[in-house]
C-alpha cells in the first residue's frame, strides 16, 4: 500500500452500510432538511439523529424504518409508542403497527415498549429504531445491555433522541456501542483522557450571575474524562461520520423558516417554611440525596397549597409534574379538570388520558416526568408546573420541551414551586442548563462542517498536511514535517547512525495528525505505519552499520487492553524490524528508579501501598531497552572507538554488560517550556548520557547520524557535540523551533571549544 493510501485507512470515521434511495422516494409530507436526513440516514444504514424537540424525528425515523427494511421494529418509551401511531398516520399517512409482544408482527414499521422488548426474536426484522435513545443511560445495566446485544447482529440501526447530552460521554459510548461504530471502552481510550482539577467543566452562581467553575465531572465508576485535548476535531468529526446532531434547520445550512421558538418564562417559587431535621438543632443546607428526599417528603403540603392556587380559577391547559405519590395524590382531588396519571395504571388507559388530554378533553394533567416527560408533544398546553425539583437537568429540559416546541404559538411559563430549604437544587439545574447550553452549541459549532460533508456526500475529508521547511547548520539539518515523506529526501546509504525514540502509540497525546505514528489506534496499524519508516531508515542507511532504537514495555489498562499488565513493545519493535529487513544486533537495559517512576507515572504497581495490601499486584519499574539493528553486510569504513579515543577496554566492559545504572535520568535537556498548551504530558527527552553511548560504541568521528522523531534535538545536539553531523525531522513545530535553537547554541559551543584546543595548543 502506498503511504498516502495507508493515511486514508486512519482516519477514525463510520463508513455505509445501507443503502442509496432517491430523494423522490421519500414522502413529500417531509420538510426539505428532513427529506435530506432521511436520506443520508438510509445510505449510512446504522447511525443516530440528535434532532431537538419540533424538529420531526418521529416523521425520519418512520420514514426510515418504511425504505430501510421489509419489516422494521421501533422501540419507544410506553407513552410515546401511540402518539407516534397516531402522528406517522396523520402526518405522513404511514401505518405503524403497534404491538406488545412478537406474536403478531407485521410486514413494515412495527413498535412496541421497553419493557416489552424481551418477547421479541430480533431474527424476525432487519432493521431496529430505538426512539427516545438517551433513554439507555436511565435504564438499568442489565436491560441496556440486553437491548445492545440483542440487536448486534439486525443489519440497519438507528438511534433518536432530542437531547444527547454534549458533556456526557457515556451517552455518547452507548449509541456508538448499539451501533456497533465503535465500543464504549474503545472510544474512551480513543478520544477521552482522565480530568483533573484544572479542567473546565461547569458553571456556579455568584451574586446572580453564572461564572465558570474549574471542576471535576464525575463519569462511569465515579471516573472523570474529557475529550483530549489533540482529539477535539477527530471526535467531531467521527461523531458527525454517524450521527446528526441538530438544534434548527440552519445547523444544516437549511431556512429556519417556521422554526422559531416562543418565550420561555421560568418562575421559580420559593416558599418560606419552618423545618426542624430530626437529630438536629436547625438546618444548614441539604447534604446528599437522603436530605433532598427527606426534605421534599417533609414539606410537600406548602407546595401542593401554593400549586392549587396557581392553577385554581385558570381556565388554560396545565401539566402538572410530580416527583411523589404523595405531590399528585394531594392534587387530583382538589384541583377542577384535573387527571392524574400514575404508573400503576394500565398502559392502555395511560395512553387514552395522555390522548385525551392532547385533545383538549381534560384541562389539567397530573403526572411524573418519567412516564409522560419523554418525547410526548403537549403544545396544545403552553402552562406547566414542578411540584419540587430533583438535579437532573435532562429530565427538567425534557419535560420543558414537551411545551416549549417548534410550532407552539403561546410563550411557555414553568413554575418551580420548592421550598426556600431547596434553593441550592434549583442553582444547579440552571448552573448545567447554561453548561449544556453552552457545550451544545460548541457541539453543533464543532460537528457543522462535516455533517453538511455528509449531507452532500462529500465522504472523503482530506488530512491537514503537515507544515515543512529546512533549516540548515554547518553541522545539521533540521526538517520540519512528516518523517516518511522527509525521509524520502535523504540519499540512499548516506547515513551513518540513526538515534531515536518512537512514539509508544499515544493517540491525540502532541498532535492530532493522521501523519503522528502515536495516532494510531491499535498496535497493527501502529506497526503498518512505522513499517514505512523502518524501511526507509534501511534505505539511507550504509551497509553494516547500525541504527539504535529506544524503547520500553507499555503499561496495559483494563480500559483499552481488557486487562492490567505490561505489554512487550520491544519485542513487538524487533519483529518489525527483522520483517523489514534489519538484523537485530543486541540491546542494553537502562536502570531506572521504581520510586520515581511511581512519582512519575502514578503507577499503583510500584506503591508501598500495594506492596503492603497485596504485593502480588506489585512489578518492577519499567526500564528502557535500547535495541540495536544492523543492515546486512560488511561496513565499508570501520568503528574504531579505540582507535578514536572515545573508548578503553574498562568503559567498553562497563557498558558491554548490557545493564546501564550509571546513567542519570535527569540529564537531558531542557524541556518544560517545550509543552505547547494543548500538549497532554510533557515530551519525554531521551537521556543525554543514553545517546552518547550509541553514538560513541557505533560511529566515527564526522559520521552523519539521523533522528526521524527528533523532538527537542536530543540525539543530534549529542551527535555535534561529539564531533559528527545531524539530520533531524520533526513532525510538532513547537518541538521543531526548540531542537533548531538547541542545535545553533551546540553548534555555536563546539566553535568556541575548538578554538580554545587551539590557542592552548600552540
Amino acid at each position: 500500500m502506498e503511504y498516502a493510501e495507508f493515511l486514508k485507512t486512519k482516519r477514525i470515521k463510520n463508513t455505509s452500510c445501507g443503502i442509496d434511495v432517491d430523494i423522490s422516494c421519500i414522502n413529500k409530507a417531509l420538510f426539505p432538511f428532513q427529506r435530506d436526513i432521511v436520506r443520508w440516514a438510509v445510505k449510512k444504514g446504522r447511525c443516530a439523529l440528535f434532532l431537538d424537540t419540533g424538529l420531526g424525528k418521529t416523521h425520519c425515523q418512520t420514514e426510515w424504518a418504511r425504505l430501510i427494511a421489509k419489516r422494521s421494529l421501533i422501540i419507544a418509551p410506553l407513552s410515546v409508542a401511540r402518539q407516534t401511531v397516531r402522528l406517522a398516520k396523520k402526518i405522513t399517512n404511514t401505518d405503524v403497527h403497534y404491538t406488545r409482544n412478537g406474536s403478531d408482527i407485521v410486514d413494515g414499521i412495527n413498535i412496541t415498549n421497553y419493557e416489552m422488548v424481551d418477547k421479541f426474536n430480533p431474527k424476525d426484522f432487519d432493521a431496529v429504531v430505538l426512539d427516545e435513545s438517551s433513554i439507555l443511560k436511565s435504564l438499568d445495566g442489565k436491560t441496556k445491555r440486553l437491548v445492545i446485544d440483542m440487536f448486534s447482529d439486525t443489519p440497519y440501526r438507528l438511534c433518536c433522541t432530542a437531547t444527547p447530552a454534549p458533556n456526557d460521554e457515556s451517552e455518547i459510548g452507548n449509541h456508538a456501542e448499539f451501533l456497533g461504530i465503535m465500543r464504549n471502552n474503545e472510544m474512551l481510550a480513543t478520544f477521552f483522557i482522565h480530568a483533573n482539577k484544572t479542567d473546565e467543566f461547569g458553571f456556579k452562581t455568584k451574586g446572580g450571575s453564572y461564572e465558570i467553575l474549574k471542576t471535576k465531572q464525575s463519569g462511569k465508576n465515579g471516573q472523570e474524562w474529557r475529550v483530549r485535548n489533540y482529539a477535539r476535531e477527530s471526535y467531531y468529526q467521527w461523531m458527525a461520520s454517524w450521527s446528526m446532531s441538530i438544534k434548527t434547520p440552519s445547523n444544516l445550512g437549511y431556512d429556519d423558516t417556521g422554526y422559531s421558538l416562543p418565550k420561555l418564562n421560568i418562575n421559580p417559587i420559593f416558599i418560606n417554611v419552618d423545618y426542624q431535621p430530626e437529630g438536629q438543632l436547625f438546618f444548614v443546607k441539604l447534604k446528599g440525596i437522603s436530605d433532598r428526599s427527606k426534605v421534599r417528603k417533609d414539606t410537600f403540603k406548602n407546595r401542593v397549597d401554593t400549586v392549587i392556587g396557581l392553577v385554581s380559577g385558570n381556565k388554560d391547559q396545565w401539566i402538572i409534574w410530580c416527583g411523589l405519590n404523595s405531590e399528585s395524590m394531594g392534587l387530583k382531588n382538589k384541583i377542577e379538570g384535573a387527571v392524574e396519571i400514575s404508573g400503576s395504571d394500565p398502559v392502555e388507559k395511560k395512553a387514552e388520558m395522555i390522548e385525551a388530554f392532547q385533545d383538549k378533553k381534560y384541562r389539567v394533567m397530573i403526572t411524573k416526568p418519567k412516564i409522560a416527560g419523554f418525547g410526548m408533544n403537549f403544545q396544545n398546553a403552553h402552562n406547566m408546573i414542578f411540584v419540587g425539583l430533583s438535579d437532573s437537568w435532562e429530565t427538567f429540559y425534557q419535560c420543558i420541551r414537551r411545551e416549549w416546541r417548534f410550532g407552539q404559538s403561546h410563550p411557555v411559563n414553568a413554575y418551580i414551586v420548592l421550598t426556600n430549604l431547596e434553593r441550592q437544587i434549583y442553582n444547579n439545574v440552571m448552573a448545567k442548563e447554561k453548561m449544556a447550553e453552552r457545550m451544545t452549541s460548541e457541539l453543533i459549532s464543532r460537528v457543522k462542517k462535516y455533517e453538511e460533508m455528509e449531507i452532500n456526500q462529500m465522504n472523503h475529508v482530506e488530512t491537514v498536511k503537515p507544515k515543512n521547511t529546512t533549516n540548515q547548520g554547518e553541522k545539521y539539518i533540521a526538517h520540519l514535517g512528516d518523517s516518511c515523506e522527509a525521509l524520502k529526501m535523504v540519499a540512499s546509504e548516506s547515513v551513518d547512525i540513526s538515534v531515536y525514540s518512537p512514539p509508544f502509540a499515544d493517540l491525540y497525546t502532541y498532535s492530532s495528525s493522521d501523519y503522528d505514528l502515536g495516532n494510531c489506534r491499535n498496535w497493527k496499524e501502529f506497526f503498518d505505519h512505522y513499517g514505512f519508516i523502518i524501511r526507509e531508515l534501511l534505505r539511507v542507511t550504509r551497509i553494516g552499520r547500525l541504527s539504535c532504537v529506544h524503547t520500553a514495555d507499555i503499561a496495559a489498562m483494563a480500559m483499552k487492553d481488557g486487562y492490567i499488565g505490561l505489554k512487550d513493545f520491544p519485542g513487538a519493535v524487533i519483529k518489525a524490524h527483522e520483517e523489514n529487513g534489519w538484523i537485530y544486533h543486541g540491546y542494553a537495559v537502562v536502570a531506572k528508579n521504581p520510586q520515581a517512576q511511581a512519582i512519575r507515572t502514578k503507577a499503583k504497581a510500584l506503591l508501598f501501598v500495594q506492596l503492603k495490601k497485596d504485593s502480588s499486584c506489585s512489578r518492577p519499574a519499567i526500564l528502557d531497552r535500547v535495541l540495536f539493528f544492523k543492515k546486512k553486510g560488511d561496513a565499508a569504513v570501520p568503528v574504531t572507538p579505540v582507535e578514536n579515543g572515545e573508548m578503553d577496554n574498562e568503559k567498553w566492559i562497563n557498558w558491554a554488560g548490557g545493564i546501564w545504572t550509571d546513567i542519570s535520568e535527569s540529564d537531558t535537556l531542557q524541556y518544560t517550556t517545550a509543552r505547547a498548551k494543548d500538549d497532554e504530558k510533557h515530551i519525554c527527552p531521551l537521556q543525554l548520557g543514553t545517546i552518547e553511548r550509541c553514538i560513541k560504541l557505533y560511529s566515527n568521528p564526522g559520521d552523519t547520524l539521523l533522528t526521524p522523531f527528533m523532538g527537542i534535538g536530543s540525539e543530534a545536539y549529542q551527535a555535534i557535540r561529539y564531533g559528527r553531523k545531524a539530520i533531524g525531522i520533526e513532525l510538532k513545530e513547537s518541538y521543531y523551533n526548540i531542537a533548531v535553537q538547541n542545535l545553533k547554541d551546540i553548534e555555536e559551543k563546539t566553535k568556541e571549544f575548538t578554538l580554545f584546543d587551539v590557542v592552548s595548543v600552540s
